[in-house]
């Protein structure tokens, strides 16, 4: 049965429970990652026709040749960022796309800024997330190559688009102890996770995913 958007609101408690269970399932550990993800509607960041497949685990189309991540990977991504910490602290995420994973960093951190170098998905992630209720996050029409340097030191950045190498200007802009995650690669991508010490800069890679190209410039 399809369920029309009205009926995925009356559901959706029910219907993000499940899709929680399932990341539970598949080997997601922190409990408040789990928490976070029940927490966002995630039918309000896809289009209306795709709405009923809000809860699936599976990326979805977004205008502009842009995705929505799946669940399992937006709550790995984070997890991994989270491990052994307190807290994400403050936030960079390069590449808001509809504002979804922004609005889980959101119900995390009180501290997120989102970075999107197409104009159309910007405004309708402002508008998601206004519906969502999440207005403490900080959108910009900006180029993530380069970061946000104005905004900068962060205590994690994750980027949600595959790029060939670590961005330096993204490098540079962690915090001390600070996390960079972002998919490395393009034809064969795995997740990268940077960690800045007081050594140095030290890369552990993970599991193989699939994301658009992280592109420089704005449209």
């Amino acid at each position: 049965m399809t369920l029309s958007p009205s009926g995925l609101g009356m559901t959706s408690q029910r219907t993000r429970a499940r899709m929680v269970e399932r990341l539970r399932e598949e080997g997601i550990r922190d409990e408040r990652v789990l928490a976070a993800m029940a927490a966002v509607p995630r039918h309000i960041f896809v289009g209306e026709a795709l709405a009923h497949r809000a809860y699936e685990d599976t990326a979805l189309p977004l205008i502009l040749g842009q995705t929505i991540s799946q669940p399992f990977v937006v709550a790995r991504m984070i997890e991994l960022l989270l491990d052994g910490r307190e807290s994400l602290g403050k936030t960079l995420e390069v590449g808001a796309g509809c504002g979804y994973q922004a609005a889980i960093l959101g119900t995390l951190t009180k501290q997120v800024f989102a970075v999107e170098r197409l104009s159309p998905l910007l405004d309708r992630a402002r508008a998601n997330l206004r519906q969502a209720k999440l207005s403490h996050v900080r959108l910009k029409h900006a180029d993530g190559t380069i970061g946000l340097p104005e905004a900068a030191p962060f205590d994690t950045i994750v980027v949600a688009a595959a790029a060939a190498a670590v961005p330096a200007a993204l490098k540079q802009q962690l915090a001390p102890g600070g996390r960079l995650m972002l998919p490395l690669g393009f034809a064969e991508q795995t997740l990268c996770l940077v960690e800045r010490t007081a050594q140095g800069f030290v890369e552990s890679r993970f599991e193989p995913v699939r994301f658009v190209p992280l592109l420089s410039g704005v449209e």
